[in-house]
């Protein structure tokens, strides 16, 4: 990192102190970024607790598109019917137990929380997605932020000169920024071996004739926008000064993975999703608040169980190998690794050999960030129906992210339509977990 980007961090954490000290002394906001508009969060009945000694900092979020069943993976019920083939496995961790598709991952269950009680009433998956990203139903007025835009908005960059948040692998529906503005758009990247494209000068372009091309746009928009000065505008116009930011950044780098080993790259796996875990780690240590990393093929309504071991691989890999990675370069403790999905799949096994769409009962996973590991939360029956304890909703799953990262739950943000709006909704954080 460069000196720059230290200083800058260290101001921002002295900033974001000063901010806990005064919401837990005064009651007050004083975040420079925050809109004047923003206000506590009492007047929606709200009284979250907000965690004054967060260790997590940034967030690594493994998003399981198409609905990762919970019965083959991290709450298996082998000896009942609806749990088909699939075994469990002993981990490292006493009192968990994960299906066999995950050998890997059951050497690092003394890192992991798993959370065995999750439940939503979205059971389609564009509003399952929806919902899980963003904590809010989907409205066809309006598009919510996701975690990665929420946390920018709340918490601040720390390097100045690579994007608070990057989501690779995304899709094209997802919500990013919502009503946020471009400034807190995450940085979409399709294939993480491709690195940025589009970010050097053409050639024969010099660094003068750019400067001077950049000079002479500005020169041309300054009475536009000193006649419009509106926030959208202005908001376009600071995209354009974060991608020269990014563009002349010293640590541009960190999107190259060839900077990496042979060794390193292999262990986390050849395919893109693995390697997309990869970037996540390069991105965090210089920095990135928020790197999303998605794998898709876990709609099994067919062949359930060879499609899943295959899928399951990929993740088994990548997901260890980072644990790994991160425990040994000290970054667990302060990157928070999140696994979620959009719901289950069904405890019933189709006449396809395959599993369909089950909002009422799913996993997810939580490790590092201040986590405690080795540890299961919630339970559902004996055949994976009914959550019988612990339920968890997807709004408490993502005010526990945010919980484990400082943020402020109660801060109301006004949309542009002036509809109040707060992070994680009225999810209420597991702070049992930490």
């Amino acid at each position: 990192m460069n000196i720059n980007s230290s200083l800058f961090s260290d101001e921002l954490n002295r900033r974001r102190f000063v901010s806990l000290a005064a919401k837990s002394f005064l009651g007050v906001s004083i975040l420079p970024w925050a809109s004047h508009s923003s206000l506590s969060g009492a007047g929606l009945g709200l009284n979250r607790p907000l965690n004054h000694a967060p260790k997590a900092k940034n967030v690594i979020y493994l998003y399981m598109s198409g609905g990762m069943t919970h019965l083959d993976t991290f709450d298996p019920k082998s000896g009942a019917e609806t749990g088909g083939p699939t075994q469990t496995i002993k981990t490292n961790a006493d009192g968990v137990q994960l299906a066999e598709n995950l050998p890997l991952l059951a050497n690092h269950a003394n890192k992991v929380a798993v959370i065995r009680g999750m439940t939503s009433t979205k059971g389609a998956h564009q509003q399952g997605n929806y919902f899980m990203h963003t904590s809010y139903a989907q409205r066809a007025t309006i598009v919510h932020p996701s975690m990665g835009a929420w946390m920018t908005r709340l918490d601040g960059r720390f390097n100045p000169t690579l994007p608070g948040a990057v989501v690779v692998g995304g899709g094209s529906r997802h919500p990013l920024s919502g009503f946020l503005s471009t400034s807190h758009q995450p940085l979409a990247v399709g294939n993480p071996d491709e690195g940025l494209k589009n970010i050097k000068r053409l050639w024969g372009m010099t660094e003068e004739k750019f400067e001077a091309g950049l000079d002479l746009s500005q020169k041309l928009d300054r009475s536009f926008t000193q006649k419009y000065n509106l926030e959208k505008i202005n908001a376009y116009r600071d995209m354009y000064d974060d991608a020269v930011r990014l563009m002349k950044s010293k640590d541009l780098k960190a999107f190259d993975l060839n900077e990496e080993s042979e060794s390193i790259r292999e262990s986390y796996g050849s395919d893109n999703f693995g390697q997309g875990v990869l970037l996540a780690r390069r991105l965090v240590e210089r920095q990135v608040r928020f790197v999303e990393v998605q794998l898709g093929g876990w709609d099994t309504h067919q062949n359930n169980f060879s499609r899943v071991p295959e899928r399951c691989s990929i993740l088994d890999q990548a997901l260890s190998a980072l644990l790994d990675d991160l425990s040994k370069r000290g970054l667990l403790e302060e990157t928070l690794v999140v696994l979620a999905t959009e719901f289950g799949r069904t405890p019933n096994i189709n006449v396809n050999d395959g599993r369909d769409h089950y909002p009422k009962a799913f996993s997810c996973m939580l490790a590092g960030g201040g986590i405690r590991g080795g540890q299961v939360w919630g339970a559902t029956d004996e055949e994976g129906r009914e959550v019988i304890e612990n339920k968890v909703e997807i709004p408490d799953f993502n005010a526990t992210i945010a919980y484990a990262l400082g943020l402020p739950l109660d801060e109301i943000i006004y949309s542009p339509t002036r509809r109040p709006f707060t992070l994680s909704d009225k999810g209420q954080p597991l702070t049992q977990l930490i």
